[in-house]
C-alpha cells in the first residue's frame, strides 16, 4: 500500500511541514519493513496527546483505575527489566569497544533485526512522535523521534519528555537527531509481548538510532530513556561534555537564602531516588543529566527529561511523603506491574496490608501463587514502576525546565557496602573525585542477580550504558573538570554501614550528609583529611542532626561510622586495581591516585599501629 494511504492526508501534511528528507526516508523504510495497517503522525498538540491516551485504553494496553487519570499497564511476566544478554552495540566486523561492552557485528545484527522486523506490525497501528531531550530551545537540546506500535510507550514518553515536533522544523533539513524504532511484537490475550525469545535491542552509534523489538518493559521500549542514553553518551564523548546517569537536586539549607544544586550517580538500590527526594529540598530530575560548561566556565546541568519513570517499591508515607502524596492524588500517572483490586492498586513496601487476590503482571493473582519455575509471585513486581510529570510534585524545582540549566555545586557518587566506606566524604581534588566515581562499587542484595554481599564494580553508576571505552570515559571526565574555572566539589556516600547485622544509620540521616556537603560547597564547615578523603568533624554533625532531624548524635555513633577501616579499604583498592589492570587507555592520573591512596592508607596503619583508625585520631 502507498505510504500516503497508510498515513493519510493530515499525516503527510505534518511530515511535509518538517521539510526534512532524512525523517521521511527513515519513516518510509520502516513502514516497508514493519508493514503496519495504519500510520499516525503526532505533533505537539493537545489533540495528539488525547489521541494517544484514548488509544492506549481502547486497544487494551492500559486500563483505567479508580483514581481519576490513573491507568495501569502490564508487561509480560518475563519482560520486567532490561535484557543485558540481548542488547548489543552494532560495530563493523572485527571492531570492539571494550571488554565491558557487548557488541555484535553490524551486518550480522542488522540481518537479524531486519528478519525480526519483517511484518512485525501487521494488523497494528504505527505511531510516530517527536521529542526534545533536555529543555526546549536550549544548548542542551537533542532532538529525537520514535516509531512504535505501542500507544502506552508514546503515552509514557509524553509524560517523560518535552515535545519536539516544532523544534524539528528548525533543523532545516539536517540529520542531527536520534531515532528509535520499537515494536512490542505479537501480543497475547493479556496484551503482553508473546515472542520473548526474539527480544532484541540493537544500538547503532553511527546512525544515532536504536532498534528495539519484542519487548514492553519501559527501559527497553521507551526509546528516549536508557536506549537514547547510550546515544547521548557517545555524542557527549565526541563533543567534550558529559551525559551521566545522575539526578539533579536543589538543596535549601534552613535559615540561608540560597539553593545549591547537586548531581548524583548511584547504582540501583543505593539510595538514588531517596536522595533526589529528600524532604525540604527540590528536584530538577531523578535519572539522567547533561553537564556542560557555560560561557563563564562554570558547570551547569539540565535534566534530559520532564518526568519520572520510577521504581515504586518502598514508596510510603514515612519515607517518601511528597512522592507518595503525588502517586495517590488524581494526576495523570501510568502505573506498571502493580497489583490491581477493584480499581485500587497495591505495591511492595507501601505500608498497607495486602489483599489476598487481585490482578497483576502474572494475570489473576492470589496469595501463594507460584510461577512455572516454582517461585512465589509477589503482590507486585520488585521493579514495578510509575510514570508522571515532575511538575506534579510539590517539590519540583522552579528551574526544572530552565534552558540555561542549573549551576552545579557538587557531584555525589553513592555506593553500597556494609563494612568498608564512611557515610560521607569529600574528594581531595577533582581528579581524585573522578577516581572515586570510577571505583564505585555496589554490594549485591537479595534483589540483585548473583551472590548476596558480592561487590559489583559500576563506574559512575553508568556501566550498563557505556558505549565508549572506559579509559576514554574516565579521561573525558578528568578533562571536563580541568577545563572548568571552578569545578564542583565531588563527594561519596554510603548509607549502608552495619554492625552485627544492624544499620548504623537511619534512613533519614542522609539529610544531614547532604546538608554537610552543601555547607562544604560554601566553605561553611572545616573537615578532617584522611587517606581516602575529607570527612566531617563531630561537632558539625552533632549540630546538624539537632537542627535538621531534632536528633541526638553521639560521639560513639560518630566513631563507629567514620572510622577508617584500612585493611578493608586496601582490599577494595586491590579489587579495583585488578579490574583496571591492562585496561586499554586508562589515564595515568587514575593509576596515580590509586597508588597514592594505597600509600596513604599503609602510612596511616604504620603511624597509628592499628587496622581501624578513629576519626578523632586524624
Amino acid at each position: 500500500m502507498e505510504l500516503s494511504k497508510l498515513i493519510g492526508e493530515n499525516g503527510i501534511k505534518l511530515l511535509q511541514e518538517l521539510n526534512n528528507p532524512y525523517v521521511m526516508e527513515i519513516i518510509e523504510k520502516y513502514v516497508e519493513f514493519c508493514k503496519p495497517e495504519k500510520v499516525t503522525v503526532l505533533d505537539d498538540s493537545k489533540k495528539s496527546l488525547e489521541y494517544v491516551r484514548k488509544l492506549a485504553l481502547e486497544n487494551g494496553e492500559e486500563k483505567a483505575l479508580k483514581t481519576k487519570d490513573h491507568t495501569i499497564h502490564f508487561d509480560n511476566y518475563y519482560d520486567q527489566a532490561r535484557d543485558r544478554a540481548h542488547t548489543w552495540i552494532l560495530l563493523p566486523k572485527g571492531k570492539t569497544i571494550s571488554k565491558h561492552i557487548e557488541t555484535i557485528d553490524y551486518d550480522e545484527g542488522m540481518k537479524e533485526a531486519t528478519e525480526i522486523m519483517d511484518g512485525i506490525m501487521k494488523g497494528k497501528e504505527m505511531l510516530i512522535a517527536f521529542y526534545c531531550l533536555g529543555p526546549n530551545n536550549s544548548k542542551f537540546s537533542i532532538l529525537a523521534f520514535q516509531i512504535t506500535d505501542s500507544a502506552t510507550v508514546i503515552h509514557q514518553q509524553n509524560l517523560l519528555y518535552r515535545n519536539g515536533y516544532e523544534e524539528f522544523k528548525h533543523l532545516n533539513g539536517s540529520k542531527s537527531f536520534f531515532h528509535v524504532i520499537h515494536s512490542a511484537g505479537e501480543l497475547n490475550e493479556d496484551m503482553t509481548t508473546k515472542n520473548i525469545d526474539k527480544r532484541r535491542v540493537y544500538i547503532d552509534l553511527n546512525e544515532e538510532r536504536v532498534i528495539s523489538l519484542n519487548n514492553q518493559y519501559g527501559g527497553s521500549s521507551i526509546g528516549l530513556k536508557k536506549l537514547s542514553l547510550r546515544l547521548s553518551i557517545s555524542k557527549a564523548n565526541k563533543e567534550d561534555w558529559l551525559c551521566e546517569h545522575m539526578f539533579i537536586t536543589g538543596v535549601h539549607p534552613k535559615g540561608k537564602d540560597r539553593v545549591t544544586y547537586f548531581t548524583g550517580a548511584f547504582p540501583s538500590w543505593c539510595g538514588k531516588t531517596s536522595t533526589a527526594m529528600i524532604e525540604c529540598q527540590t528536584i530538577v530530575g531523578d535519572d539522567i543529566a547533561f553537564l556542560r560548561r557555560d560561557e563563564n566556565g562554570q558547570c551547569v546541568a539540565a535534566n534530559v527529561e520532564q518526568g519520572i519513570f520510577g521504581v515504586i517499591k518502598d514508596v510510603c508515607p514515612e519515607d517518601d511523603l511528597v512522592l507518595y502524596k503525588a502517586l495517590t492524588a488524581p494526576k495523570e500517572i501510568v502505573f506498571n506491574n502493580v497489583l490491581v483490586v477493584d480499581g485500587g492498586i497495591y505495591w511492595l513496601g507501601m505500608g498497607k496490608e495486602f489483599p489476598k487476590k487481585g490482578f497483576n503482571h502474572s494475570g489473576e493473582w492470589y496469595e501463594g501463587k507460584k510461577d512455572k519455575e516454582g517461585k512465589i509471585i509477589d503482590v507486585s513486581h520488585k521493579n514495578a514502576r510509575f510514570t508522571l510529570r515532575i511538575n506534579e510534585l510539590d517539590n519540583a524545582d522552579e528551574k526544572a525546565d530552565d534552558p540555561k540549566g542549573v549551576p552545579v555545586g557538587g557531584i555525589i557518587y553513592g555506593g553500597r557496602d556494609s563494612d568498608i566506606s564512611v557515610p560521607v566524604l569529600q574528594s581531595l581534588s577533582w581528579a581524585h573525585g573522578v577516581f572515586i566515581g570510577a571505583s564505585l562499587e555496589s554490594e549485591s542484595t537479595v534483589a540483585t542477580v548473583g551472590d548476596e554481599g558480592a561487590m559489583e564494580h559500576n563506574p559512575m553508576a553508568n556501566m550498563d550504558f557505556l558505549v565508549v571505552p572506559l579509559g576514554v570515559y574516565i579521561k573525558n571526565h578528568i578533562k571536563f573538570g580541568d577545563d572548568l574555572s571552578n569545578p564542583p566539589l565531588i563527594f561519596a556516600t554510603n548509607y549502608f554501614l552495619k554492625e552485627k547485622g544492624k544499620f548504623l544509620n537511619a534512613k533519614n540521616d542522609k539529610k544531614v550528609w547532604v546538608l554537610w556537603m552543601e555547607g562544604r560547597v560554601h566553605n561553611g564547615y572545616e573537615a578532617i583529611e584522611t587517606p581516602v578523603g575529607c570527612i566531617p568533624k563531630y561537632h558539625d554533625l552533632k549540630n546538624l542532626f539537632k537542627e535538621a532531624l531534632n536528633k541526638e548524635y553521639t560521639e560513639e555513633d560518630y566513631i563507629k561510622q567514620f572510622s577508617i577501616r584500612i585493611t578493608k579499604l586496601l582490599k577494595k583498592l586491590d579489587r579495583i586495581e585488578q579490574i583496571y589492570k591492562g585496561g586499554e587507555g586508562i589515564p595515568e592520573t587514575f593509576h596515580k591516585h590509586l597508588e597514592q591512596q594505597k600509600h596513604r592508607l599503609k602510612d596511616a596503619m604504620e603511624k597509628y599501629g592499628k587496622d581501624v583508625v578513629s576519626p578523632l585520631e586524624f
